[in-house]
């Protein structure tokens, strides 16, 4: 059996859709992040990926599909107690057999991308930082000039 292709996990958004429609509701992760950053990494995740899933600070990894069903706000680049562990990450990258992807792209800030890396340690899985280092708008321009060029790293 030979290894699946792509996975890019993208990092969860401060805006989310109840920021203009405070009534919306339960709503899938892809449609809840309404920030342009997010919007960015979705398009390359739809672009290169054969499966994305979102890092949620609250939840963990998450398929597009999930359900969010009220507004949170959580990151992971402010200690909270109610962050989703490294421990409930690794269970997950099993759960969701995300382990078996060799190749990875992690996208987002350093925070998002520490937790990816804690979440794949043990893995055999190469995880890749493209946009690493970047200040956002600098990693938002180089996401869309990655779709343009049709190579993700």
């Amino acid at each position: 059996m030979s290894a699946p292709g792509l996975l890019v996990i993208v990092p969860c958004g401060q805006g989310k859709v109840w920021d203009r429609h405070p009534d919306a509701g339960p709503t899938p992760a892809r449609d809840a992040y309404t920030g342009a950053p997010f919007k960015v990494n979705r398009a390359f995740a739809e672009h290169f990926a054969e499966r994305w899933v979102i890092l949620s600070a609250k939840y963990g990894f998450i398929d597009p599909a999930f359900l969010i069903p009220e507004p949170y706000n959580l990151t992971f680049k402010k200690k909270n107690p109610d962050l989703v562990d490294t421990a409930t990450l690794r269970d997950q990258v099993t759960a969701l057999r995300l382990s078996e992807f060799s190749e990875i792209v992690v996208l987002g800030g350093k925070d998002y991308q520490k937790a990816a890396h804690a979440a794949f340690s043990g893995t055999e899985a190469t995880l890749h930082t493209p946009f690493a280092g970047l200040p956002m708008g600098r990693a938002m321009a180089a996401t869309k000039e990655a779709i343009a060029r049709g190579e993700p790293y």
